[in-house]
């Protein structure tokens, strides 16, 4: 349902996700309507930049010889990871939304943003709210955002400025994450600039476990909703 919200902006991070070229750009990994995504980011990076919060990036890259490299991890023919190799240009950062100066931008060679320790920086820096964007929706960003409320932190998902490879992969996932955002909400990015500006606005949060019940019939409906 949705409720009245504010943040407290000073105990805020925003965090971008895997928002590099091969999603774009290789046939294989299309986020659908990236272009969108890095729009809306792009936005938020703005607001969160004014409002003098961490801007947080991040990017997944493999190198098939680490350690960190599972076993069964897909590989090419000649052996390079199937995706976001440590080689491919495409695992570049998009430009428009790559850091700024004094920015972060974290390497990381799991899912979840958390894989990297970078939220051991978090617990000695105060952070209560994350905001998060980035792709894809039901994979690292889900990672992430569940590693998130692990470790009792408030999570802001901007359900727009997030993509997957098809509009049904994106929206299930946003709602299998809506279903259990206990102590968080889910916004647009319109939202999240207001809140980010230090306004109340109506923000989704689930008034009790998985409040969402949607079949492939009501997917698109329960998506707009939130």
């Amino acid at each position: 349902m949705r409720r009245p919200l504010s943040i407290d902006v000073g105990k805020t991070a925003l965090l971008c996700i895997d928002l590099q070229e091969e999603h774009r750009k290789d046939e294989r990994y299309l986020v659908d309507g990236f272009d969108v995504v890095l729009r809306n980011t792009r936005s938020l990076q703005e607001a969160a930049r004014r409002a003098g919060i961490s801007v947080l990036h991040f990017s997944y890259v493999v190198d098939v010889d680490a350690a960190t490299t599972r076993r069964f991890h897909p590989r090419m023919a000649d052996g390079s990871s199937a995706f976001s190799d440590k080689d491919d240009p495409l695992s570049a950062i998009c430009p428009e939304v790559a850091p700024d100066a004094g920015e972060q931008l974290i390497v990381k060679t799991g899912a979840s943003a958390f894989a990297t320790g970078f939220g051991d920086d978090l617990q000695s820096s105060d952070v209560e709210w994350l905001i998060v964007a980035g792709v894809w929706t039901e994979a690292c960003v889900d990672a992430t955002v569940k590693d998130a409320l692990k470790r009792d932190l408030r999570v802001l998902l901007v359900k727009d400025a997030c993509g997957s490879g098809s509009v049904a992969m994106h929206q299930t996932g946003v709602l299998n994450l809506a279903n259990r955002l206990f102590g968080g909400a889910v916004v647009d990015t319109n939202r999240a600039i207001h809140l980010l500006n230090r306004q109340e606005v109506e923000a989704w949060t689930p008034a009790s476990p998985v409040p969402i019940r949607y079949d492939v019939g009501t997917l698109a409906e329960f998506y707009k909703g939130l």
